[in-house]
């Protein structure tokens, strides 16, 4: 383990502190900025150039000014380690500059290969380094080569590029800075013994891009507060196609409860028909999320109208709607389920297409109804078919989409069928707003985040005489 020459005394640190103390501090602060990037990137879980060349940039920016420090040197006196590591790191750091001037649209297409031909040569010099020891000759190459790339090729790059608005903020402070690089570079080239300012270029250049980053977040902030405007109507509009309460009637209650998953969803129901002897009920679940979905749900909307004179044949109501929406839903699909109650008949029919079984719960007891034909809007050959069942007095049936039972708690298990068939018992003596809420607060108990759309509809038939 290195340890300090003896001679190094208390007053000499504190000295060396002093005189260091403003660029130990910016050191820091750049560090933290590179810091802050790399935080950003990890973030966004997506590999961003930018972000992560500049953050290489200024965490080794950062670290050559606290290893260039005469506190640093004084400290790691006599260590040939460190003066290799120091070196290297004084090559290296402009690797990633040229890599991040690139990828930020900078550098004009010609000079691409200017990256590649700075890294191999300042990357060939941090090893040459780390085998022979800091040389001047390795310097002199370094210097050279960084003013011809800052004098011949980077100025006529940023100057002719005028298509960004973003560069024309960041230029000032890009030209600044390159100009206290160069001079830097000639200084150490001539060996001209005056203080090294250069951190202060870089500085300004920071300046320039903080100004440019806080643009951009208030630019996306007024942009995001727009789409959350645009959502909100789209919420609206979509609530607006959903059918109002069921009306009154004497023979059918009906409830039905819609929880999307983000502003507006693709989980849809209708009341087909609706009067004193007949309800068409009807319940569609789109493929994916969001305002694609929702808008294929409008779709289902306009096809389930334009369907109303099958109400009482629930099979080709939806061979009609998969007629309408085949070819027109951009390969997103739509399962649907659909029964007609005819009171007058004591009779109902149901088909489905590649949606959850609808559950009947008579004297007690819950039993699947199952009639499925393929999805909608999938294949013009599909065709449907009924089940005919006797309606009697009492019976309650649920409707629900996929994401009711598909509903995940912490472990990652689903709701399940069961366990929706124990609610429907179990709420059998509540009229069907109250049921549906209890299944809604249930579900939202065991799913402490909501991944899909939920929907259930129940429909009670309780005739009065």
């Amino acid at each position: 383990m290195y340890l300090p020459a003896p001679e190094m005394t208390a007053n000499q640190v504190l000295q060396a502190f002093h005189h260091d103390a403003p660029n130990l501090f910016l050191g820091a602060a750049i560090v933290a900025v590179g810091l802050v990037a790399a935080a950003f990137s990890a973030i966004r879980r997506k590999f961003d150039p930018v972000l992560i060349y500049f953050a290489l940039f200024a965490l080794l920016y950062g670290l050559r000014m606290w290893m260039e420090s005469n506190l640093m040197e004084l400290t790691m006196e006599g260590s040939p380690l460190y003066a290799k590591l120091s070196a290297a790191v004084d090559f290296f750091t402009a690797i990633p500059a040229f890599f991040f001037f690139k990828a930020a649209g900078v550098l004009r297409r010609h000079a691409t290969l200017l990256c590649y031909s700075m890294g191999i040569v300042l990357g060939s010099l941090a090893l040459a380094t780390f085998a022979f020891g800091p040389h001047r000759i390795f310097y002199r190459i370094a210097n050279i080569s960084m003013i011809a790339a800052l004098v011949v090729v980077i100025p006529r790059s940023i100057i002719k590029n005028s298509d960004n608005q973003d560069l024309l903020v960041i230029r000032p402070g890009l030209l600044i800075f390159i100009a206290f690089v160069l001079w830097e570079n000639i200084r150490n080239a001539i060996g001209l013994q005056l203080p090294n300012v250069e951190p202060i270029g870089f500085v300004v250049l920071l300046g320039t891009l903080g100004y440019v980053a806080a643009r951009q977040t208030l630019q996306r902030d007024r942009q995001l507060g727009e789409i959350q405007k645009e959502l909100e109507v789209a919420r609206r509009i979509q609530l607006s196609i959903l059918p109002a309460a069921f009306p009154d009637s004497n023979n059918f209650r009906v409830a039905a409860r819609y929880v999307p998953m983000t502003s507006v969803a693709g989980d849809f129901y209708d009341f087909v028909v609706a009067d004193e002897t007949q309800a068409g009920l009807l319940i569609a679940d789109v493929s994916g999320h969001g305002v694609p979905a929702a808008l294929i749900a409008s779709m289902v909307k306009v096809a389930a109208t334009a369907q109303r004179a099958n109400a009482a044949d629930p099979a080709g109501l939806l061979a009609g709607m998969n007629a309408v929406l085949c070819g027109n839903t951009q390969d997103q699909f739509v399962t649907a389920a659909y029964v007609y109650l005819d009171a007058a008949a004591k009779t109902f029919r149901y088909s489905a297409a590649g949606h959850p079984p609808m559950l009947l719960l008579r004297n007690g007891e819950v039993t699947e109804i199952v009639e499925n034909g393929l999805i909608l809007a999938a294949f013009d050959y599909a065709t449907y078919t009924n089940a005919t069942q006797p309606l009697r007095p009492g019976d309650r049936f649920l409707f629900y989409t996929d994401g009711v039972i598909e509903a995940a708690n912490g472990s990652g298990d689903f709701f399940g069928k069961e366990a929706l068939s124990a609610l429907l018992q179990q709420t059998s003596q509540l009229p069907p707003s109250r049921a549906s809420d209890e299944m809604v607060s249930a579900l939202q108990r065991w799913s402490a985040s909501q991944d899909d759309d939920l929907t259930v509809l129940i429909c009670d038939y309780a005739p009065l005489d």
